[in-house]
């Protein structure tokens, strides 16, 4: 089997984007853009991969994770120039070397692999990933023979008026010989309209020294697409998000409105989770079957398992247990950890607390830097009064304890296994198990104060 390699161009600064953000690192399904072709590169069989970067090179290296060698290329001078950088690595290696652009977040695994193949069983020296679409402004343009061979491709800035008029492109992916490649790189020459050293110029050198042209075209022109400009990005994104939605639905995975649901690529959902419209659900998240995610829910890193229902609510970095009912418009914040059978009902935000299983806060309350035993209940409007000012501080419920409605709760504080806690209490002590405990004046009434009061008004 041969060796196969792969270059991976990202050292473009993208001035069409707008933007200060380095372009392969403009996010599509909450995944910088070269990191999805990194990643499907890294589910193939590769000796080695390398990504020439330029401009934003120490930011690409920060954010990219996976396991490619980044190679700098100073002076940006056009494709061909960029595939050069790597040649201290590659020009004495036998084999086969994909040269791939790190702005076609779309490119499949399976697509790049039926390159590979295609290239080595028609025994080319180069092979080009072509496609036809309608309207071909802007690409390179695929010129055969009339046998069908390529015979070479051109830019559409240097294209007369014949050439425009094809629609079969270059999408800017190929696999080469990787030693020709590196011969051939050495005989490009910048003279055309934009003074740069082309890649596809590599073609027509091999072609002329008699060496083999090949084409593989993908039927599915959509995941060809190179993003230059907030346009593509946009296009990339929604062309991304119906791919995870129905492979989701053909899981098991009922999407009410695939079109007005978000589901980031390494979230995992179980059969006969049901998901309504206008839901965000993100990083690295995973459901559990039977469980029902509630319009406009936004999701983020959390571990939620089965027959929970989230309605209308706000989740992050936090463990939710099974048969869990939250919502509407409850807030779970970082470090959360609800157990089996939980009720956090509407208004309730809870941060960096446990709260175990078939415990309740229901309504308008505050928990944060708590743990909560089993069969509690918090009454509505408790507030786990955690901040001093400058330090956090714990607030601990035993099982079975009864929180009373607005009920202040000053940590440090424990409330004992089984306590009442009066509603309206204010409490800065412990609480012994089984205690009731009162924190408030007693009522006064002063007869017919408010009368006399509204009289000097």
């Amino acid at each position: 089997m041969q060796n196969k390699y792969a270059i991976v161009l990202a050292a473009g600064q993208g001035t069409r984007m707008k933007s200060k953000l380095y372009k392969v690192l403009h996010p599509v399904m909450g995944r910088p853009m070269v990191q999805h072709v990194l990643d499907n590169l890294q589910a193939l069989d590769l000796s080695k991969t390398m990504t020439i970067v330029g401009h934003g090179a120490e930011k690409v290296k920060e954010q990219i994770d996976t396991t490619t060698q980044f190679i700098l290329q100073e002076e940006q001078l056009g494709t061909a120039h960029a595939v050069k950088q790597a040649a201290p690595m590659l020009e004495q290696k036998t084999g086969v070397t994909l040269v791939i652009c790190g702005d076609t977040p779309l490119i499949t695994k399976q697509t790049i692999a039926a390159l590979f193949d295609h290239h080595m069983e028609s025994k080319a020296k180069a092979t080009v990933l072509t496609t036809t679409i309608s309207d071909p402004t802007g690409y390179g343009r695929i010129i055969r023979s009339e046998s069908g061979h390529v015979e070479r491709i051109v830019e559409h800035k240097d294209a007369t008026a014949d050439q425009l008029a094809v629609n079969e492109v270059n999408t800017g992916t190929y696999c080469f010989d990787n030693q020709l490649l590196f011969e051939a790189l050495n005989r490009v020459s910048n003279d055309n309209a934009q003074g740069e050293y082309y890649l596809p110029d590599v073609l027509e050198i091999l072609k002329q020294s008699g060496e083999k042209i090949a084409a593989y075209q993908t039927s599915d022109s959509e995941e060809t697409i190179g993003v230059n400009d907030r346009v593509a990005l946009a296009k990339a994104e929604k062309i991304m998000k119906h791919r995870i939605n129905i492979q989701h639905m053909k899981n098991g995975v009922s999407i009410i409105d695939p079109d007005h649901t978000y589901i980031e690529p390494d979230v995992s959902i179980e059969a006969d989770v049901l998901i309504e419209p206008g839901c965000a659900i993100k990083g690295k998240t995973t459901i559990g079957t039977g469980s029902h995610i509630g319009a406009h829910t936004e999701i983020n890193n959390c571990q939620i398992g089965e027959n929970t229902l989230i309605k209308q609510s706000v989740a992050a970095d936090s463990i939710i247990g099974d048969r869990v009912t939250i919502g509407p418009f409850a807030h779970i914040r970082p470090q959360a950890a609800i157990g089996d059978e939980v009720k956090i009902g509407n208004f309730v935000e809870v941060k960096k607390a446990r709260i175990e299983e078939n415990s309740k806060v229901s309504h308008l309350s505050y928990i944060g830097d708590a743990e909560i035993g089993k069969n509690v209940n918090v009454g509505c409007g408790t507030i786990t009064v955690n901040y001093d000012g400058k330090n956090k501080f714990l607030t601990k419920i035993e099982d079975d304890a009864f929180i009373g409605c607005n009920a202040n709760l000053i940590a440090p504080v424990t409330i004992g296994k089984g306590a009442l806690v009066a509603a309206g209490s204010t409490i800065n002590k412990d609480v012994p198990a089984d205690a009731l405990s009162i924190a408030r004046s007693k009522q006064e009434n002063k007869e017919a104060y408010a009368k006399r009061l509204n009289k000097l008004k």
